[in-house]
């Protein structure tokens, strides 16, 4: 099933206030295509090992299947092949015993399903992160700057915000936004620590509570956080920022606010990482607040996007 996002939704101006003549290089320095990974270290590493304590883990991917809905245009499809088996042929007699197996191929777009944004997906005005300009490096055959296959293992202290245990319910509504009042709140009742280069994680129930129920709405509209919501999180210098949503801000977007603005404040502005889809429900149903998490994605020359399946361990 196709989402129903419709283009009415995306009428909304994308525009942040700096443009190219404004934008100032990283602090990681003008030529750097990492951003936030940079706050990966030796010391990091190991203190992200030692929140390793009950010896558990848990996929953070939800599970991709054919036809399952998606940011439009985007699809998968997926085919189980018997290379030079069909039609009777034994293909095993050349090598002494006659054997079988499957092969697959897919026809797919990366940002399906569990994914992450590499700091070449989203810009403004034609400039993205480090203020490089589309124009001069991307090609339609892949991206000669920035792209997946440059980011490093993402290793580092995972963090949970529950933020349906902050509203009280099992699910946040579509279009409902998160503060930055409700961050923090959220953030002191729950008892966490924010510290630089944490991957941060948002549940807002909405995978769980809809995706197999309404995959039709779960893929239209969604909870998120307020462009206010956006920056302040982006101010706690983490290296990554993720949800159980395919988006992080809400849609329809609070009033006042620009649809999809909070992909440039964190990806342009800040070169804080973003991940989308991922599945949170198991992490909340265990309480688990802190935890280590480890990310190597598919390292595709040129890519944007990838889909993943980081691992939490705790």
């Amino acid at each position: 099933m196709k989402s129903t996002l419709t283009l009415s939704l995306l009428g909304l101006s994308f525009s942040v206030a700096a443009h190219a003549s404004d934008c100032k290089p990283s602090k990681w320095g003008a030529q750097d295509e990492i951003g936030a990974a940079n706050y990966i270290n030796a010391a990091s590493i190991k203190d992200a090992a030692k929140l390793v304590k009950q010896g558990k883990s848990a996929p953070l991917g939800i599970v991709i299947e054919p036809g399952m809905p998606a940011f439009p245009p985007r699809f998968v499809n997926l085919n189980i092949h018997q290379p030079n088996q069909t039609l009777g042929r034994k293909t095993g007699p050349a090598f002494g015993w006659n054997f079988n197996y499957n092969d697959d191929s897919a026809q797919l777009w990366f940002g399906v399903g569990p994914q992450i944004d590499a700091l070449s997906h989203f810009g403004d005005d034609g400039v993205f992160y480090n203020c490089n300009k589309a124009i001069d490096f991307i090609e339609v055959t892949g991206s000669k700057k920035m792209g997946i296959e440059g980011i490093p293992p993402l290793v580092g202290r995972g963090v949970l915000i529950n933020m349906a245990k902050h509203f009280k319910v099992a699910s946040m509504e579509a279009g409902q936004g998160i503060t930055p009042q409700d961050v923090d709140a959220a953030i002191k009742d729950q008892g966490i620590k924010i510290k630089k280069g944490d991957i941060i994680l948002f549940h807002t129930g909405w995978t769980d509570e809809k995706l197999k129920k309404d995959p039709k709405t779960w893929a239209s509209v969604e909870p998120g956080l307020t462009n206010a919501a956006a920056q302040h999180v982006a101010n706690m210098n983490p290296m990554v920022v993720g949800s159980d949503t395919w988006g992080l801000g809400p849609v329809p977007p609070v009033k006042g606010d620009k649809v999809f603005l909070d992909h440039a404040i964190f990806l342009k502005e800040n070169g804080v990482y973003i991940l989308e889809n991922i599945d949170t429900g198991v992490l909340a149903k265990e309480n688990v607040k802190e935890f280590m998490f480890v990310l190597g994605q598919a390292r595709v020359k040129g890519a944007v996007q990838m889909i993943i399946n980081p691992v939490a361990m705790w």
